[in-house]
Order: structure tokens, then sequence, then C-alpha cells
């Protein structure tokens, strides 16, 4: 079997979570958790090992790809080059924004930033995001929001989006955004855990602006305005999951019995249903809840049954 159903991996976090991913997944969760990082070789920004995935053998995934990298990541590739993450909003998440790889190169020694999507897996009635400025946001006007921390100021400048299950949104680095409450959602990620809060009164953390000082920081924000026609580019539609703009930086698919998966590294969320995923070296059982990793060696493996899953790796 080379297919590797992986255990819950909730490292701590400054916000609450509503127990949805413990009712969402099979294997036992913590209800309290809001995030379920999902095949994970990151760590939390500053509290290394927290972050990483441990397998269902006990081994440490990012020491397991270390030693075997062709067996897990292929020829071509040198890291997993995405991160997957369950996240359980139990509260409005802070307005918050995460840089571009440019930025990271020149301030956080790092070739990726941190673009990210959401597919939203369950929502409440009204659910919604909050998502890119609705104005042009002069850089001494949020420069004294945050400073004050006028959250009240900040969040009336932002376009709070509605969101509703099957979703699929791009929130691009530079984007300052916030998830509502009463949401579950499958988040693909550059690697890293690179944010900014524009808002962090309340949240108990020391730093938010990643030790950078908030004159820099702040540099990182995209403080044009978002219209709703630009806002609409971000979104999936009933031929692709994530908009053309997604495929820089992380593939995403959302699969049914019958589908086939290439050769290749990637994440398997299972959001409803029931099937097997098979292949040469694997028959392995799928239910909703499940989350895998679908390593090199497994090659091609095919879906089969009333399944529905969401796949995700780095971009080709």
């Amino acid at each position: 079997m080379t297919v590797q159903v992986l255990p819950a991996n909730q490292p701590e976090t400054f916000y609450r979570g509503a127990g949805r991913i413990a009712e969402f997944r099979t294997l036992p969760a913590l209800p309290d958790r809001p995030e379920d990082w999902v095949g994970s070789v990151t760590s939390r920004f500053g509290l290394a090992p927290a972050g990483l995935s441990t397998l269902a053998d006990g081994r440490v995934l990012a020491e397991a790809i270390a030693a075997d990298p062709r067996w897990w990541l292929g020829p071509e590739r040198a890291d997993t080059g995405v991160l997957v993450k369950l996240l359980d909003a139990g509260q409005r998440l802070p307005l918050h924004v995460h840089p571009d790889r440019r930025f990271a190169t020149a301030h956080l020694a790092s070739p990726y930033g941190k673009t990210e999507a959401w597919v939203i897996v369950s929502a409440r009635p009204d659910a919604y995001v909050h998502l890119g400025f609705a104005r042009d946001v002069d850089a001494a006007e949020l420069a004294g929001w945050v400073d004050g921390q006028r959250t009240e100021a900040m969040l009336a400048a932002t376009n709070k989006i509605p969101v509703t299950p099957g979703d699929a949104i791009l929130c691009p680095a530079g984007l300052p955004h916030a998830i509502g409450d009463g949401i579950l959602l499958v988040e693909v990620q550059e690697p890293t855990d690179f944010s900014v809060l524009l808002e962090y009164e309340g949240t108990g953390l020391a730093d938010g602006h990643l030790g950078l000082g908030y004159d820099l920081a702040l540099q990182c924000v995209d403080r044009g305005a978002w219209t709703p026609s630009r806002l609409g580019e971000l979104r999936g539609t009933a031929a692709r999951l994530l908009p053309e703009a997604a495929d820089e930086f992380f593939a995403a698919r959302r699969l049914h019995g019958g589908d086939r998966l290439e050769r290749g590294f990637g994440v398997l969320v299972v959001v409803a249903g029931a099937g097997r995923l098979t292949g040469e070296q694997d028959d392995v059982p799928l239910r909703r809840g499940d989350t895998l990793l679908v390593p090199y060696a497994a090659g091609p493996v095919l879906l089969d049954g009333q399944v529905e899953a969401i796949h995700l790796a780095a971009s080709a």
C-alpha cells in the first residue's frame, strides 16, 4: 500500500473552532481546534515543529520525504510545493493579509509567498467572507487603521462576499481578507505560514507583523479597489474548480467516481459519499471526511463509487 490515510493534525492557534472538523473527519479529531493541516511539511511561523504532519505509522512526513524524495515526489520535484488545511471558523477571523513571492523572497528568505484558495464544504445561512478593499486605500489611512485598531473602519472598506457550499474562491497574496463564522472549508495554499494581521487586538498574539515591524509589513498589502467584476474573476466555474490565475501556484480538481488521477504527489480530501481509490498497488476504501496522501510511487489511481473528493497538488 502506498496511499497514506492521514490522522488529524491540529496545531494550536488563536481563534476557536466549532467542532466541524471533528464532525467531518472519519478519524478522531479535536473538536475545539479550528485547523487540520493535511499532509503538511510546513511549520507554524516561529513555532516549529507545530504544524508538521505525522503519518499513521508515527513517522514525521517531512522526515519521510527527506529520506526518499523520489518515492514521494517523483524525479521532477524538490518539495511538495503546497499546503492543504481544513479550516473551521467558529468565529470571524481577523482581517489579515499574506505576502506574495516577491516580498517573501526579499524579506522572509522564502521562495514562496502565500496565495491561497478556499473550497466551501459547509456554511451557515448568510455566511460570508471579507475579500479585498472596495475602494483605493491610502497607505497612511491603512497604517492609521492598524495602529489604532480601527476594526470597524477597516471592515467597512472591504467587500463582504456571500458564500455557499460548493463555492471555490482564489485569494491572491496581498489581498486583505477575513473568513466569517460558520464555515468549514478546504484551503489550498503555498507552503508557508506568513500572515500580517491588520486586526490583532484580542488575538493574544505578540507579533502580527512577521517580525518585520508594521512599517515594512504593510508594504505587502494590496490597497487597490476590487470591483465586483474583478472579484468575479476569483471564483471557480462549473468547468474548473479554480480560475486560471491559480495555476501558477497550485492545482485543484473536484473528482467523482470514474475520474482518474495521473501520477504525482497530491492530497485528496473526500467531501461526500463513499467509494474506493484503486491503483496498481492500492485499494483504499473512502468515505466523507477522509484525508489522504497520494505519493508519486502510487502511480495513476482511479476514484470509484458514489463519492466526491477534492484533489490538491502543486502547480505543474
